[in-house]
């Protein structure tokens, strides 16, 4: 498909961020998404005690990059570790993991915790994660240096995971994407998305997007990166699930929601725009996983890059310009 021939004046809303991690899509591809020639970004050992690193969240900070980032420690404990970068590229990722403060002792007890998201929010960062309590649920943290981290109340009841805030408040309230689940590895699962007037209390559940309509998402689907606001709706990278004779297989794609009713779909992709097919995509320790889970974005160039977790084992970098996404997503919409 040639998107060039499909004008769009589609622009990202938000601050410019000149030094976005980029390069530029190899000579002779056309594909509307490309990946870091350097990939895995992260390997999965940036420390001794590391099993792997994957599906973690990363943010501009301080005229750099922070994140936070899913580390399966050599014991296989699921933990949460802050990390740092100049560039967007080379991290350095502390080797103790988080230790959040100011819980409630019924929530505190760390059991484990994984697939983390960050968002900029008013003034300060919060974190959600996939915690457990009685079951996987919605943890939420905050954070203004990426050293201390305040646990709030879990946002949901169990089960639940992926769970994706909006950057900003819409019609005053707070919205948070997630997929209702059970309690292991869930053969089922739709996107929703609820409301909150003060980031404690949720409710108003919308239902989003359900999963199928093509192959690549028949099985289930959960949001990625936090939305992108654009001048044409919420930009939503989400993955979707297959069940093959081998086990299921995780791609991901696109879809853009209403700006003011985020639960009303405008568009969704019918294809995927990445599925695994590189080594460190199909061998790991769960095959055959490509699960995105941060983006970055330069509204000055429409330049976006996708932070996704490969094979459960190692963090994976992609590129795309925002035109050529929405473009192809219109002429690829279900």
């Amino acid at each position: 498909m040639n998107t060039a021939s499909i004008p769009s004046k589609v622009r990202i809303i938000g601050e410019p961020l000149p030094n976005i991690p980029w390069q530029d899509r190899p000579a002779g591809a056309s594909s509307v998404v490309w990946r870091f020639s350097e990939n895995p970004v992260i390997p999965r050992d940036p420390f001794p005690t590391a099993n792997s690193v994957f599906n973690s969240a990363v943010v501009p900070f301080n005229g750099k990059f922070a994140g936070v980032f899913r580390c399966d420690d050599t014991t296989r404990n699921q933990e949460l570790h802050a990390g740092f970068s100049d560039d967007g590229i080379k991290w350095n990722i502390n080797p103790e993991h988080i230790r959040f403060e100011g819980a409630d002792p019924e929530i505190a007890p760390w059991i484990l915790g994984y697939d983390p998201r960050v968002v900029w929010l008013e003034d300060r960062y919060y974190v959600t994660w996939c915690n457990a309590y009685h079951g996987p649920t919605i943890g939420v943290a905050w954070t203004k240096d990426f050293v201390t981290f305040h646990q709030m109340e879990n946002a949901f009841l169990i089960f639940n995971r992926n769970g994706v805030l909006f950057p900003r408040k819409i019609n005053d309230k707070y919205y948070m994407l997630s997929r209702p689940s059970d309690n292991g590895h869930t053969p089922f699962g739709d996107i929703f998305v609820s409301s909150s007037p003060d980031m404690l209390h949720w409710g108003f559940h919308r239902h989003v997007m359900a999963r199928g309509g093509t192959q690549w998402q028949s099985l289930k689907i959960g949001a990625g990166p936090i939305p992108i606001e654009t001048s044409e709706g919420w930009l939503m990278f989400y993955h979707g699930v297959l069940q093959s004779c081998n086990g299921f297989v995780y791609a991901w794609s696109v879809a853009l929601l209403d700006l003011e009713k985020p639960w009303k779909v405008i568009h969704r992709a019918k294809p995927y725009l990445l599925a695994p097919r590189e080594t460190y995509e199909c061998v790991g320790d769960v095959a055959n996983v490509t699960f995105p889970t941060a983006a970055l974005t330069d509204p000055a160039t429409g330049r976006i890059a996708i932070y996704y977790g490969c094979a459960d084992t190692v963090t994976g970098l992609a590129f795309c310009q925002v035109d050529e996404v929405l473009a192809w997503l219109k002429a690829n919409s279900l």
